[in-house]
């Protein structure tokens, strides 16, 4: 895969499986008091804090994994059964419970800052977003690509702040239509994706052989 390929893949898993457009109907149930000043603050910190949380796995989560005696083919495989779970939900246009429960926005609306808990983490940086990154470092071979993958995690962050600044006042121009025709088919991509990562994992195995 050559690093345009690899930039491509890693922009697009970490799009699909962060998702911030699906997060925007919490994102506003849980600040219905809040001015847009406020909302946008709160949406920046957020980001700030599930880029940085990814950058450290994308940094040190190899080194970790090979500490705990756990190989790649392994973190590829369950990598790919959480993102399936993910896309099933997403099929439905359903949130999924790996990235945020309808307990932790109730929650969330009661507390006075949601930008840490639970809009960074788990919402933005939870389980999925995780295990992707993890699995995106692992097919990092070269620097190069390494920095491509910290440069697409500060991307998305980036663009995750911009849709919830928009957001901020309202999202009048978010339809509920095209919210379930766009989560569906994100959920249709990041299906893709955890099969593709289980096809590399038995590859890596021997147990299938393909180009």
């Amino acid at each position: 895969m050559s690093s345009v390929e690899y930039a491509l893949f890693a922009l697009s898993s970490l799009i699909v499986i962060i998702d911030p457009i699906a997060t925007v109907p919490a994102f506003l149930a849980m600040t219905p008091h809040d001015t847009p000043e406020n909302r946008v603050r709160m949406a920046r910190l957020a980001c700030q804090v599930a880029a940085i949380l990814l950058l450290l796995f994308a940094i040190g989560g190899r080194w970790l994994f090979h500490f705990l005696g756990i190989t790649i083919p392994a973190l590829q495989m369950a990598g790919s059964v959480i993102l399936l779970l993910i896309a099933l939900d997403m099929l439905k246009a359903e949130r999924s419970k790996a990235q945020e429960t309808h307990e932790e926005v109730e929650a969330g609306a009661a507390k006075a800052d949601i930008a840490v808990t639970p809009m960074a983490v788990p919402m933005l940086a939870g389980p999925g977003a995780i295990s992707t990154v993890l699995l995106l470092q692992a097919k990092a071979d070269t620097w190069v690509k390494h920095g491509l993958l910290y440069a697409c995690i500060a991307l998305v962050c980036l663009g995750s702040y911009f849709v919830f600044a928009i957001s901020a006042r309202g999202a009048q121009w978010l339809s509920p239509i095209v919210l379930r025709v766009t989560t569906r088919v994100m959920g249709l991509v990041l299906a893709a994706i955890a099969m593709q990562f289980l096809l590399n994992a038995l590859k890596e195995l021997g147990l299938v052989n393909f180009k």
